[in-house]
Formats: C-alpha cells, structure tokens, sequence
C-alpha cells in the first residue's frame, strides 16, 4: 500500500508543479498582454497627435468656412426674395395703372360710339 500512496503523492506532485507553472504562465500573458496594450495605445495616442488632430484642425476650418457662406447665402436669398416680391409688387401696381387709364380712354370711345350709334338710329 506504501507503494501506492508514493505514486500517487508523485503523481500529485507533478500535478501541483504543472499547476504552479500554469499560473505563472497565465501571469507571464497577462504582463504581457498589458505591456502590449500600452503599446498600443501609445502608438495610437501618438497616431492621433500626428495625424488625426491636424486633419480634425482642416476640418474644423473647412467647416467654419462653408458655414459662413451658407450664412451668406442665406442673407443672399432673403435679398433676392425681397427683390422678386417687390417687382411682383410693382408689376400689380403698374397693370392695375394701366387697366384703370384703358379702361378711362376706352370709357370715352364707347361713348362716343354709343353716342353715334343713337344719332344714326334717329336718322
């Protein structure tokens, strides 16, 4: 029975080493994955240093500027419809001038037809 338990307390020894070797495998990874992270994330910190911040800087300006000449544009707009509703409002006044004197000069033609109309009647 002796025999038995020394293999088995071998057995068990082994078992326990793998495991000690396991965990400070498992650890080994772990420093490593976290040294690689901060690799990482330096190099992106310094990607967006050299990169995206100038590219975000051009397209802030680009912005503002396209803002700005909507804003013109806009104002632009507003002119020209002032404009239009003020020619419309001009071309009303003036049809209405004209139709109003039409119909003054066109009052005196029929009566004068009118009135020549009853003098050839009675003849």
């Amino acid at each position: 029975m002796s025999s038995d338990l020394s293999t088995t307390n071998l057995i068990l020894g082994i078992i326990a080493a793998v495991s000690v070797l396991e965990a400070v495998a498992i650890a080994g990874m772990g420093i490593a994955g976290f040294l690689a992270f901060r690799k990482v994330m330096a190099f992106a910190a310094a990607l967006e240093t050299r990169q995206v911040m100038p590219a975000m800087t051009r397209v802030h300006a680009i912005l503002d500027d396209v803002k700005d000449v909507t804003s013109r544009l806009r104002d632009e707009a507003e002119l020209v419809d002032q404009s239009i509703h003020r020619t419309i409002d001009r071309i009303d006044d003036t049809t209405e001038r004209v139709r109003l004197s039409m119909r003054a000069k066109m009052s005196r033609v029929f009566g004068f037809i009118r009135g020549l109309r009853v003098v050839l009647e009675r003849m």
